[in-house]
Formats: structure tokens, C-alpha cells, sequence
């Protein structure tokens, strides 16, 4: 019996995926929907139980207890499966990060044309970490050395690479009880090539344990390198209003998708749509200029940076070119359908491929040197541009929606807190306070044996109405825009009270779209933590002295203050170092204090002639204590919570009134 056809609304939740689809049927045009519903998927393979990894195979292990030729077992088998699996994938993301290390080399000794170093706080910030010295040196020298460390990291034998200096202490000291710690990133790929040839690892832990140093390899090597070098060479993002879907293309202009992942490439295409002699060029064509999109991952890079609009997401590339008015598809690496070649040739568009590792049968190719970046960029808009008068009918889906992207993390803890006090405290505290229940990232692409968008934007949905704040980057973080989730004012409708409250207080959309660097824009999840706590107000003195305080609120519960008894005073020893690391790297002139602000518990409290603050029906009264005092006379309070207290003695000795402090 026939396998009955899906519907557009049972392919996609998408209108203009929808309105391509149909348009495709109407054509007799396939496209990855069709193909998936026309093949169906291999049972044994998709669950590793096939093994293909020598001459005496392929073996598909059916039955219980079967074994392969050479006696594998289905769990050595599966694990094989996936070690390889990892292994590629670490290969090709974290090549993303040695050729963004060998484009900073270029950059940092004038070899590269069209780049600049964009970031130069996120250099000297990055540089930092690992003991680069940054005093007195040129952006360029400071660079230099920062890429001859990151190029280091991919041929390492032995240590551990770099980055991992940055994962969370608990984090770091989990993967070397583990002995999963990372220590080169292409080493850990090759081992795990090796491992799994015929006759090497057969225990299906030990395969696996290496398969979590081979990812982590990836993540806290080749790909927290590309986002380093991104953000200093493009600019750390921050929000920016952008749009999403295939209706930001235009019928007016020449069209140019890119695709793929590397933004050395896309970053200079955008600098070259923008020069007055290719928008002249485009206008002698009849075109009104250029009009830029992205596809999938690529597509988050340049509208995260740049605001360049999005095209749609990993499937809808082959949408995009559907609508007939695409003058060119620039594709480097990744992600890269071979059938878009074959679909073109219905229309007029021209797929170019531009990486020396990347070729598609029939594609036009330009390959992209970073030493011409700029001048090859023009190269390929010309080519896009005369093929402009080659467009037939077109039929461009108006369906596009406004979104807010760029939350870095560095932006998001400069949001919660401010240039002096940035931090995640807040929201901490909300989650601590039960406002919101958590912090969620969603990531990943599409597949067309299931709904395109649905369950990216399902378990989003959820999240949000149980008060989950939501991080995403990749196709899913497109998906959530085309439905409005990354926009503010949309979004809040769909959310929890709490979730919301939080939302509207600090001015952000519900899901943080944090980008896609490369495939490297989840990084940012990870490296979203602060190592030093940070203060809450940086207050200005006479005499040029500036105060660091630390605001603690506590209730007094009792009737009079007159011998300042019943003050609670705890703070955690976190507090008391963050205020001392602060006055350290600050220097001379800043000083370091504690306030705590006391709201009386009763109406028939005694305050004993101080000042006292009322808001609303709540009063309050004001002590300070400063650092080194603290610091000088503080005992335990709870070993548990790590928290700290002084004595009743201590604390009147030391407590003094807000203005004291400010003399």
C-alpha cells in the first residue's frame, strides 16, 4: 500500500515554507520533504547496528546476542558508531577555529585585506586569561601571540588545551577526575579514529569516555577559539533588530543567500555588498542594489553582527531557491545540501561554493582567500549582479518577522548590571527567589522526517510557560523567530507570570537569541559565568575616592536600636572576595564596603535618632562596614552555605552611619 503524502501544514508550521512546498508540487520539483517521505530510514543503521569498519563487513547485528565477524559486540558496535560520529563533527567545527586563529596570524601582521581587529577590550580580556602580556603592546602584537597560542592548541600532544582554564572549577575538576580533560584537539580526533579501527578498543565505556574528551575537545578547544577570534575580529554582538524568513528577500534587488558556517567569509561579502562601486554596478544591472540574506548557520552570524536579515533555516535552503528570485547561493562549509546544484538548474540562480575543502559537482566555484578577502567578495556580488537579467517569474512568500538577536553573554551580564557592576545576579537571584525555575539553551537543526520548526518551538513554548527563560542558538533559535519569540512585546503573551515579570523589568525577549559563530555560537552557553563576584554601586566620594558597595538587606525585627542588638550582619564569602579582587585590580583610591540596609520589622520601633529611609509603609535604616574591617573580624556561620558573620561586639565596633562613609 502507498505511503500516504503529507500535507505542507504537516510538513512545516512555517506559511512560507508552506507556500514553497506547494509551489515545488506544483512544479513537480523535489526537495528534502520529498525525498525523506520517498526513502524510507534504515532501522539497523539508525539505531548502530551496523558496522561497516572493515573488509569482513558490513555486519548487522538483528538478533539478540549476534556478534559481528571479528565478535564485536552490539555495544562495542554502537559505541564505535558514535565516537566516529563525534569525531567528525569535532573535526569540522574546531577546523573552524584553526583557520579563524590562522585569519587573527594574518590580521595581527597585515596580511589580511578587509579585516581589523573590531574588539580590542574582548582581546586584551581574552589575552588576560591566559597571561598574554597586554600592558604597553599594540592591539596587533597582543594578537599576534594570542593566535600562536590558539594554532598551538589543534597539534598538542600533551597538557590540556588552553580554554579549559575557563570552564567552571567544578566543571574542570569533574573531567580530570574522569580523565576526560582535553589534550589537543586534533590528537583527541585521531585517537578516536584509532580506537575504533578493527582490533583496537572493545570496551564500549572506555570508547565512550574518550568520546567525551574528543567533544569536549571541540567545545572548550576549535570552537571557544573561533568565538574568541570572531567577536575580537567582527565585534562582540549585541542586540540588534533584525528579521527572519523567506520574505526578507526582495524583488527588486539582486538577491544573495550565504550558507554554511565560516563568517571570514560572510563578514566580508556584507563589507563588500556596502562599497559604492558594487551598489553601481547592481543599478547599471536594473537592480536597486544588493540584498543580503543568510541561510542556517550563517545566517545567525551576519544578522547577530551585522543585522542582515535570515533567510530561514537548514531547510529551507532549497526554498529559498524556489522562489525564483535567488541571483546567487554562496555556500562554504556545512550543512550544504548537494541537491541545491541540481534544483538550480530550474531556475536562474547560481550556486558558488568558495572553500579549498569544499566542492559540489557543477557549482561555480571561487575559492576564498582571506589574504583577498575583500577583492574576491566583489568578485563573487559581480557575478551574482550580472546574473540578474537571467531572473524569470518570481514568487517571493510575504512572510518575514522582527526579532531582536546579538545577546552575547558579555551583553547579557552588562544588561543584568551595568558597566560597573555587571552580573548575573539578578537573575540568580529571581531563580533563587523562585520567580523564574531556570535557565534553559535549546540547540539544533532540522530534519524533514518530522515537522519542520515544531519541536524546536513545542519545547520552547513549554519552557516558557513553566517560567523557563530560554537561550538558543542554530536553526532553532530561527525557528522561535519566525514565530516572534525573540521579539519582546510578542513573546511575553506566550509566558509564565514570573518569567514575565523578569522580562518587562529588565527589557528582554523571553528566548535570548545568542547567535551561531561558526557553529560555535553555543560556546557562549558555556562560557556565560562570572569568576569574580561583582558589587552592586560604585559610589563617588569626596576627594576623588570611589567606594565599591555591597548592598545586603535584612530585617530588624526588634524595638529599639539603641545598643544595636538583633542585626543580622552574614554575607558569603563570595561577596567578601569579589569586594577584595575588585579593589585589588582597581587600585588605589577605590575602597570596598559593605551596606546593610535594615527594614523595620515592627511600628513601634525605637531608632534611637538615626536617619531612616521610608518607602511606602516600609522604613529603613542604613549601617556600613568597611572591607578591610570585616574581613579583619569575621567568623564562620555556616560551612554549608559558606558564609561568614561578625560578632555583636565586632559589629558595633565597626558599624557606621552612610554618611561617615562618605566624608
Amino acid at each position: 500500500m502507498a505511503k500516504e503524502k503529507r500535507s505542507p501544514e504537516e510538513l512545516s508550521i512555517d506559511p512560507a515554507a508552506q507556500q514553497m512546498l506547494i509551489r515545488a508540487d506544483q512544479l513537480g520539483i523535489g526537495t528534502a520533504f520529498t525525498r525523506a517521505a520517498d526513502m524510507a530510514a534504515c532501522n539497523i543503521g539508525g539505531s548502530g547496528m551496523c558496522c561497516k569498519l572493515c573488509g569482513m563487513g558490513p555486519c548487522r547485528l538483528t538478533k539478540e546476542g549476534q556478534t559481528g565477524v571479528c565478535g564485536a559486540t552490539l555495544d562495542t558496535i554502537q559505541a564505535r558508531n558514535f565516537i566516529r560520529a563525534i569525531a567528525a563533527g569535532a573535526a569540522a567545527h574546531s577546523d573552524h577555529g584553526r583557520d579563524m586563529a590562522f585569519t587573527l596570524k594574518a590580521v595581527a601582521n597585515g596580511q589580511a585585506e578587509g579585516y581589523v581587529i573590531r574588539d580590542v577590550a574582548k582581546l586584551r580580556n581574552v589575552a588576560a586569561e591566559y597571561n598574554i602580556p597586554i600592558e604597553g603592546r599594540s592591539p596587533e602584537e597582543i594578537a599576534n601571540d594570542l593566535a600562536d597560542l590558539y594554532i598551538a592548541q589543534f597539534g598538542q600532544q600533551k597538557g590540556k588545551v588552553a580554554p579549559v582554564i575557563r570552564a567552571p572549577k567544578k566543571r574542570q575538576k569533574l573531567w580530570e577526575e574522569r580523565r576526560v580533560v582535553p589534550r589537543g584537539v586534533d590528537r583527541e580526533v585521531v585517537e578516536a579514529l584509532h580506537r575504533t579501527h578493527i582490533g583496537d578498543d572493545q570496551d564500549a565505556e572506555h570508547i565512550l569516555e574518550h568520546a567525551v574528551r574528543t567533544a569536549l575537545s571541540d567545545g572548550w578547544g576549535g570552537s571557544i577559539i573561533a568565538t574568541d577570534i570572531s567577536d575580537i575580529l567582527f565585534g562582540t554582538p549585541a542586540p540588534i533588530l533584525g528579521q527572519a524568513n523567506l520574505g526578507v528577500l526582495k524583488d527588486d534587488m539582486v538577491n544573495v543567500v550565504v550558507h554554511g558556517h565560516e563568517p571570514t567569509l560572510s563578514e566580508m561579502i556584507v563589507a563588500a555588498s556596502q562599497d559604492p562601486e558594487i551598489i553601481a554596478y547592481a543599478r547599471k544591472a536594473g537592480a536597486q542594489g544588493i540584498n543580503l540574506s543568510g541561510i542556517c548557520c550563517t545566517a545567525n552570524e551576519i544578522l547577530m553582527r551585522q543585522g542582515i536579515p535570515a533567510a530561514g533555516n537548514f531547510l529551507q535552503q532549497e526554498l529559498a531557491i524556489l522562489t525564483g528570485a535567488v541571483e546567487a547561493m554562496v555556500v562554504d562549509v556545512q550543512c550544504i545540501m548537494q541537491a541545491l546544484v541540481k534544483l538550480a538548474t530550474n531556475f536562474h540562480t547560481k550556486i558558488i561554493t568558495t572553500s579549498p575543502k569544499v566542492r559540489i559537482t557543477g557549482a561555480t566555484h571561487i575559492e576564498f582567500d582571506e589574504h583577498k578577502a575583500l577583492t574576491i567578495a566583489k568578485q563573487i556580488l559581480r557575478e551574482a549582479i550580472d546574473n540578474y537579467q537571467n531572473r524569470g517569474e518570481a514568487q517571493i512568500p510575504d512572510v518575514r518577522e522582527d526579532l531582536i538577536p546579538g545577546f552575547s553573554h558579555e551583553y547579557i551580564n552588562y544588561m543584568l548590571g551595568g558597566s560597573y557592576r555587571a552580573s548575573f545576579r539578578p537573575l540568580n537571584d529571581a531563580i533563587m527567589a523562585g520567580r523564574i525555575r531556570g535557565v534553559a539553551a535549546i540547540v539544533g537543526c532540522n530534519n524533514p522526517r518530522s515537522k519542520h520548526d515544531y519541536l524546536h518551538t513545542h519545547v520552547t513554548r513549554e519552557l516558557l510557560r513553566q517560567d523557563v527563560l530560554v537561550v538558543e542558538t542554530g536553526c532553532g533559535a530561527i525557528a522561535s523567530a519566525k514565530l516572534g519569540l525573540l521579539l519582546g512585546e510578542a513573546g511575553l503573551e506566550q509566558v509564565g507570570p514570573g518569567l514575565r515579570e523578569i522580562c518587562e523589568t529588565v527589557g528582554i525577549p523571553p528566548v535570548l537569541h545568542m547567535g551561531f559563530d561558526e557553529a560555535d555560537e553555543h560556546q557562549r552557553i558555556g562560557t556565560a559565568r562570572q569568576t569574580v563576584k561583582n558589587f552592586d554601586f560604585l559610589l563617588y566620594a569626596p576627594l576623588g575616592r570611589r567606594i565599591m558597595v555591597e548592598v545586603k538587606g535584612r530585617t530588624f525585627a526588634g524595638t529599639s536600636l539603641a545598643g544595636l542588638k538583633g542585626l543580622e550582619c552574614w554575607v558569603t564569602r563570595d561577596d567578601v572576595r569579589g569586594l577584595g579582587a575588585w579593589a585589588k585590580a582597581l587600585g588605589p583610591g577605590h575602597e570596598a564596603a559593605f551596606v546593610f540596609a535594615y527594614r523595620a520589622a515592627r511600628i513601634d520601633v525605637d531608632f534611637d535618632g538615626r536617619d531612616v529611609l521610608c518607602l511606602g509603609p516600609d522604613r529603613y535604616v542604613f549601617f556600613c562596614i568597611r572591607l578591610e574591617d570585616y574581613r579583619r573580624h569575621m567568623k564562620e556561620r555556616s560551612v554549608r552555605w559558606q558564609t561568614v558573620t561578625l560578632s555583636a561586639n565586632h559589629f558595633r565596633a565597626c558599624a557606621i552611619d552612610l554618611p561617615v562613609l562618605l566624608k
